[in-house]
């Protein structure tokens, strides 16, 4: 049986100073320490569905139906309430600095039971609070979940994207505000997205150079120093000297890393990897198993029952594999025209990968997912 090859979809995380493009803003590598954002969250009911929402097996949801009704005065005993237009949610959104009373955030709306769908559905008025209780903001709006899903009687139906999962743009409003003044002091401190000795030495340098003063330094691998010059204090041109420094580039150091995805059979190689001389070897095994019934049927006035025996068989197939040396490579393009050499499909790579790794041939951090 031969070896039938799929499409080998590699993709390769290509490093800015290999390429020669330039490097990267310090805005896009860290954040200036001070300007936060606040996580809120609420429950709520979204109304409105098209018989979609939870069923009775939701006790939370009858119970939130009854308790908001009592509060418009009506009140309906929870033995009685057969809602199938309402679903149970949780309402996300994270709330920047330095908002005011007003402003408006988009939110997330999750699904908390067992409902099918939130398309077309309405957010009624939910509470945002943060993780001590207090009252944040207020969420209301129409669902938009970029997708649908229609049931059918029998059992099957159609859905397009996620539909238990929706958002409102703007459908949230501040009630109070998120901090009027930011305190610059003497110095401010930016903290490193991803943590690195030389990257933050990169930085510490090229902040230096750019104003040509000894204004940064590294305080440890994820947090750089920066002290805003006299002549940007005296004229209150603090956020000025913050704009400037967003703006500088450096090359951020990176390390060397493989990725595979086996549900998808992605591979994603990092700019750094390298090999080491090695020879493989990959050969595929497929087992195919095919059953089919065989009815014996007794002879005739013997009294026996008809029966239904399988009949499997079972067959292997074996491909040759072919010892292929692979020399060291200096670079990502090296590494994938050394693998594609072996002619291999996405699985086999993550095999011969996690193989390379394991003798020592792959100079990078294999991470799985």
């Amino acid at each position: 049986m031969k070896h039938k090859f799929s499409i080998i979809i590699l993709l390769f995380l290509w490093m800015l100073p290999y390429l020669g493009f330039g490097g990267i803003r310090i805005k896009e590598l860290a954040r200036v320490q001070g300007v936060e954002q606040k996580p809120l969250v609420g429950y709520g009911l979204v109304v409105g569905l098209n018989g979609t929402g939870d069923t009775r097996r939701t006790n939370f949801t009858t119970q939130s139906v009854v308790n908001m009704l009592q509060r418009f005065g009506l009140n309906v005993p929870e033995s009685q309430m057969r809602v199938r237009n309402v679903a149970a949610v949780m309402v996300t959104t994270e709330a920047p600095s330095f908002l005011v009373a007003g402003d408006r955030l988009a939110v997330n709306v999750s699904s908390l039971g067992d409902a099918k769908s939130l398309e077309g559905g309405l957010l009624l008025m939910t509470p945002l609070m943060d993780e001590s209780g207090e009252l944040y903001a207020m969420a209301q709006g129409a669902v938009s979940v970029g997708g649908f899903s229609v049931q059918t009687t029998g059992g099957g139906g159609v859905r397009q994207n996620h539909t238990l999962v929706g958002s409102i743009p703007e459908g949230a409003v501040l009630q109070k505000t998120l901090g009027e003044e930011y305190s610059y002091g003497d110095t401010l401190f930016l903290s490193l997205r991803n943590g690195d000795f030389t990257t933050g030495q990169r930085m510490v340098d090229a902040i230096n150079q750019k104003f040509n003063q000894d204004l940064a330094f590294d305080k440890n691998p994820r947090t750089i120093g920066v002290q805003i010059p006299d002549a940007y204090r005296q004229t209150g041109q603090q956020s000025k000297f913050i704009s400037e420094l967003e703006q500088i580039e450096i090359d951020p150091d990176v390390p060397a890393r493989v990725v595979i995805n086996e549900r998808t059979g992605t591979v994603v190689v990092g700019g750094n990897v390298k090999l080491l001389p090695a020879a493989v070897a990959h050969g595929n095994l497929s087992v195919e198993i095919q059953s089919q019934p065989i009815v014996s049927q007794p002879a005739p006035f013997s009294q026996g029952q008809t029966v239904v025996v399988p009949n499997t068989q079972a067959t292997v197939y074996t491909d040759e594999g072919k010892m292929t040396a692979i020399s060291a490579t200096a670079s990502v393009q090296e590494v994938a025209q050394a693998l594609n050499t072996l002619g291999l499909t996405p699985r086999d790579i993550i095999a011969v990968l996690q193989a390379l790794k394991e003798a020592g041939s792959l100079q990078a951090e294999l991470k799985i997912m």
